[in-house]
């Protein structure tokens, strides 16, 4: 695998290319800015921009009318190739914040170690119905401290809509949530994503994560899909070069709020 390559690869299929990523939701090509807009509760924003000196600042302006009219807050998702080179200073001039940068990592879904053993005491569960998703959401607050809410409304609006595009998993010990991640499979490419691997502090160290990557990566493989990818804290990065995957750029999310 050579990373320029999954890099264009990816910017293709996932970017310039993208799918609505839930019920209500739209992706449109405007000028040099493919978006979407969905409810509040979606994933509101930019996923591609060409853009170019002369005409970043119309294009940032007109998104911001975009969302602003639709009132809904959004989020610019900017990679570390993305142009012009003063793009993020462009951002912050026209209001948005960002937020912590993450590493855009991706692997060969079949080439990842396949049995990565759980500890002692620890099962998984599949994530089908409303109780599985409290659960998932349950994990994310306690392992990052944020209000999870909208990954829950998110998690049940695909699996009653489309459950075929997305699997979650919640590792369980003594009856308690301890670990639990998402895997989204995009119909018609080559990848699958690896988002909210999330344990709670008393399990951290104990191999949870791997696990959950490597399950996920099973599934990807046996739907079809070469590659999985991961927006990676600082937090996850190494061990996730430690399982064999290539680093492929940065990405940072501009949120803006109306």
């Amino acid at each position: 695998m050579e990373p320029q390559y999954l890099r264009d690869l990816y910017d293709r299929q996932l970017r310039r290319e993208a799918r609505p990523d839930g019920p209500g939701c739209r992706v449109e090509r405007v000028g040099a800015v493919v978006r979407q807009t969905g409810p509040a509760h979606a994933w509101n924003g930019v996923l591609w921009s060409g853009l170019d000196a002369a005409g970043a600042d119309a294009a940032i302006a007109a998104q911001i009318d975009h969302y602003r009219t639709a009132g809904l807050a959004f989020e610019w998702k900017l990679y570390g190739h993305d142009g012009p080179a003063d793009l993020p200073d462009r951002l912050l001039a026209a209001g948005f914040t960002a937020e912590d940068p993450e590493t855009l990592m991706a692997a060969d879904a079949a080439a990842l170690p396949q049995d990565v053993p759980l500890p002692e005491g620890v099962e998984l569960h599949a994530v089908t119905d409303e109780a599985g998703v409290r659960q998932v959401v349950e994990v994310h607050e306690r392992a990052f401290g944020t209000d999870s809410s909208h990954i829950g409304r998110q998690l049940l609006d695909r699996l009653a809509a489309d459950p075929d595009t997305v699997t979650a998993v919640v590792a369980v010990a003594a009856g308690e949530p301890v670990s639990a991640a998402r895997l989204e499979l995009c119909p018609g490419t080559d990848f699958a994503g690896l988002w909210g691997g999330g344990t709670v502090e008393a399990w951290r160290g104990r191999g949870l994560y791997r696990a959950l990557v490597a399950h996920r990566a099973r599934i990807a493989a046996a739907h079809g899909h070469r590659y999985v990818q991961v927006d990676a804290a600082d937090t996850s990065r190494p061990i996730l070069q430690r399982l064999g995957f290539l680093t492929l750029s940065t990405t940072t999310p501009y949120t803006y709020a109306p």
